[in-house]
């Protein structure tokens, strides 16, 4: 920012100078002019909140049955054909990713 506020550069000059895009420049112009130095340190990009994101009862849940089933034997195919795999695939498949299992 001391390109735009100390050199009195114009943004397109800095927008070719550092090959960056006009928004980004003015983003961060305003972070600048209400935080000071403090608009340059890094940020996280995590959602505050995800009112998606699988309970861990269901993962407790999808956990024990695949054990259950792993035990017994049962293959995805014959689960699905049989009606008793109620929840998605992706949920069986990326719910204890999410959680390191």
């Amino acid at each position: 920012m001391t390109a735009l506020t100390v050199q009195g550069r114009l943004i397109t000059e800095v927008v070719e100078a550092y090959a960056v895009s006009r928004s980004w420049v003015y983003e961060l112009l305003a972070r600048y002019r209400t935080e000071g130095e403090a608009a340059f340190e890094a940020r996280s990009r995590r959602p505050h909140h995800s009112p998606t994101a699988i309970t861990d009862e269901l993962i407790a849940a999808v956990l024990a049955e695949r054990d259950r089933l792993t035990a017994a034997g049962t293959t995805r195919a014959r689960r699905r054909s049989a009606g008793t795999c109620s929840r998605p695939a992706s949920t069986h498949r990326h719910a204890p990713r999410s959680r390191g299992c």
